[in-house]
C-alpha cells in the first residue's frame, strides 16, 4: 500500500516518483518494483551537511554547513510539508546553485526533505 507523499525510486533507471493519492498497487519501473525512499535523519557521520534545516520561518537550507553543489555530487531538490499534508513546497536545484529554499507560502512547515544524488533522502524537523 502506498501513502500520500511518499517517494519512490527506480533502481534501474533512477526515476523518482511522488504518491499523489494512496492506492493498493505496486508500482513498477523498468519490470521491476520501485524502491520506497525511507528518509534518513541524522547525518554525523557525513559531516552534518545534508539534514535540511530551518533557518528561519521562511528559508531552509541543506546542512549546517551547506552541502557542496558539484556535477558529480549535489542536492537535486528540496520539499517542505506542512504538518496536515494539505501543502507541499518544493525546489529543484540546479547542480551548481547553492542548496537553499525560500518558502512562498504563508502556512506552517514543519518537516523538510532533501535528496542528494549520491547520498539518498533525507529528512530534517522544525
Amino acid at each position: 500500500m502506498t501513502e500520500k507523499l511518499e517517494l519512490y525510486r527506480c533502481t534501474i533507471c533512477g526515476n523518482i516518483v511522488q504518491i499523489m493519492h494512496s492506492g493498493d498497487g505496486e508500482l513498477v519501473c523498468c519490470e521491476k518494483p520501485m524502491e520506497k525512499l525511507i528518509p534518513q535523519k541524522d547525518d554525523t557521520d557525513k559531516h552534518e551537511k545534508h539534514v535540511p534545516i530551518f533557518t528561519d520561518f521562511n528559508e531552509i537550507q541543506v546542512g549546517t554547513e551547506l552541502h557542496p553543489m558539484t556535477e558529480e555530487h549535489h542536492i537535486e531538490f528540496i520539499q517542505c510539508v506542512s504538518p496536515d499534508k494539505k501543502h507541499v513546497e518544493i525546489k529543484f536545484l540546479e547542480k551548481l546553485e547553492e542548496p537553499k529554499m525560500k518558502l512562498c507560502g504563508n502556512f506552517e512547515h514543519n518537516c523538510a526533505l532533501e535528496y542528494c544524488n549520491i547520498h539518498g533522502l533525507w529528512e530534517g524537523k522544525r
